[in-house]
């Protein structure tokens, strides 16, 4: 099989790298002193006009182009971004203390534009995920700082404001859309979009973070993942991002950087309705999967076989994981049909479901796979019109807050309950985790929630991810960030 990738790849390259022909500055030759440009092929095209608000944020904030209120430091912990400081007044108010910054429109970063900025996310529909059952308003208090004041008390908010989908943008952003362009406060500016296929960035000057090595970014978006690779392999491109494991072999060990993530690739099996309302069939289900068998096979290395719902790259999770407590005991499928439903974004996933499919048929299922684009198949998931559900979740993500992926995931009210879990028991742990300020004590309490979960077998961890990157010899200081929300900062450079 691999050696079918590696001559398939090598037939297709001077087809597929077609669409990286020469144009705009990436291939210009800017003054030494002033930075190269660099070239960068994106896996995902913008799907809401950049809007901030859905997938489009990670997209910006890996680009250089847009930032919140605070970051995430290399241990998950919240990190001064465009507030230098904060602190908690009480249960429900905080107060953040502003570093002087200007937007890339010129204008000053105040605290009643970094409001207005909060309100207009919490006013957008649908609500960005980072504020889900979340319900904050916040003021300007004086010259340099903001108060946030929240319904309820939320011990993660410094967490929350990391999130991409809440950027800090300039008023001139809010119109009858969301504007990033030009107005967010990132080392580097979008000048110009051509529709879904690339975009032109270049540096801002004035960073208040310093002023970025690299003059500019030309963009690609490139859905296919061979043409990403053989892009690279050839100099098309200086980095490559999300090459698919098929096409990791293709690639010279010292241009491929892999980098374990906080995604983890799981079968979320329907709780309400189906044959998995059955808790003996999810824990047949479940004893019928061997997950080393992905690792090795599937991903071929570039994964660990799945321990919980949070993998390897969140490093304090291992050492407090406990064991899944009141398990079913597993029933006898007896030829019970199933559909096993995925998506073909992520070039994986459908080789991970065929090889569910054959284990699960071993087991006594008999299944039914569908394959379908992800925006073709989410509704149907949520719906529950699905018996199992395929897909890869990266857990610190949206909030970099580990009980808020529990709560929207695996509660009653979640807004992204793939498996339409409603369990009492797991709404009570996932309550008290929320409550919980510590930051010790709250990784605990996520723990005893996430054994509560694994308890009921709506979910089975299937492997925890390592992203492979491809990056040009001559480039340095990428960001290859676990929790994928950068990728280019001031100091990459070629």
């Amino acid at each position: 099989m691999r050696n079918l990738r590696l001559l398939l790849a090598v037939l297709l390259a001077p087809v597929l790298t077609g669409c990286f022909a020469s144009g705009g500055s990436g291939d210009s030759s800017d003054d030494a002193n002033d930075g190269s440009r660099l070239r960068v092929a994106l896996a995902f095209p913008p799907a809401e006009n950049l809007s901030p608000y859905g997938a489009d944020a990670t997209l910006l904030s890996r680009l250089g182009v847009t930032e919140g209120l605070t970051s995430l430091d290399a241990n998950g912990a919240a990190a001064p971004a465009l507030a230098a400081s904060w602190r908690r007044e009480n249960d429900r108010t905080w107060l953040f203390g502003l570093r002087e910054a200007t937007f890339q429109d010129g204008s000053d970063v105040t605290p009643s534009a970094v409001a207005a900025a909060l309100t207009h996310a919490t006013e957008a529909e649908p609500a960005p995920a980072a504020l889900s059952g979340v319900t904050l308003t916040a003021k300007a208090e004086g010259s340099t700082t903001v108060r946030i004041t929240t319904a309820d008390p939320d011990p993660a908010l410094p967490l929350r404001l990391s999130s991409p989908s809440l950027a800090v943008l300039s008023s001139k952003a809010y119109g009858d859309r969301v504007d990033p362009v030009g107005h967010a406060t990132g080392p580097f500016e979008i000048t110009e979009v051509t529709g879904s296929t690339a975009a032109t960035l270049d540096r801002y000057d004035d960073y208040w973070g310093g002023r970025a090595q690299a003059s500019g970014v030309d963009v690609k978006f490139v859905a296919d993942g061979t043409a990403r690779a053989n892009a690279l392999r050839t100099g098309q491109v200086d980095i490559a991002e999300a090459i698919p494991v098929a096409q990791a072999a293709t690639l010279d060990e010292d241009t491929r950087k892999a980098t374990a993530t906080t995604r983890t690739t799981s079968l979320q099996l329907n709780t309400e309705s189906g044959a998995f309302k059955d808790a003996g069939l999810r824990a047949a289900a479940r004893q019928a999967v061997d997950a080393s068998a992905l690792s090795k096979g599937v991903y071929e290395g570039y994964a660990d076989p799945g321990a919980g719902i949070y993998g390897p790259a969140v490093t304090w999770a291992e050492g407090k994981r406990t064991e899944p407590t009141g398990r079913a005991k597993a029933a006898d499928p007896d030829g019970t049909t199933i559909t096993l439903a995925t998506y073909d974004n992520r070039p994986e996933l459908p080789e991970v479901a065929q090889v569910l499919k054959q284990q699960l048929e071993k087991a006594g299922f008999k299944v039914e796979l569908e394959v379908r684009e992800y925006s073709r198949l989410e509704s149907d998931a949520l719906a529950g019109r699905f018996d199992a559900f395929v897909g890869a979740r990266n857990s610190l993500l949206d909030t970099g807050d580990p009980v808020s992926v529990l709560a929207g995931d695996y509660s009653c009210e979640g807004s992204y309950n793939l498996a339409l879990l409603c369990d009492k028991d797991v709404d009570r742990a996932v309550a008290k985790a929320e409550g919980v300020a510590d930051t010790d004590k709250r990784q605990d309490a996520a723990m005893a929630a996430e054994a509560q979960i694994l308890g009921t077998d709506a979910v089975v961890p299937l492997v925890h991810q390592r992203i492979i990157t491809g990056v040009g010899t001559s480039v340095s200081g990428l960001l290859l960030d676990p929790y994928e929300r950068t990728l280019v900062g001031t100091g990459t450079r070629r």
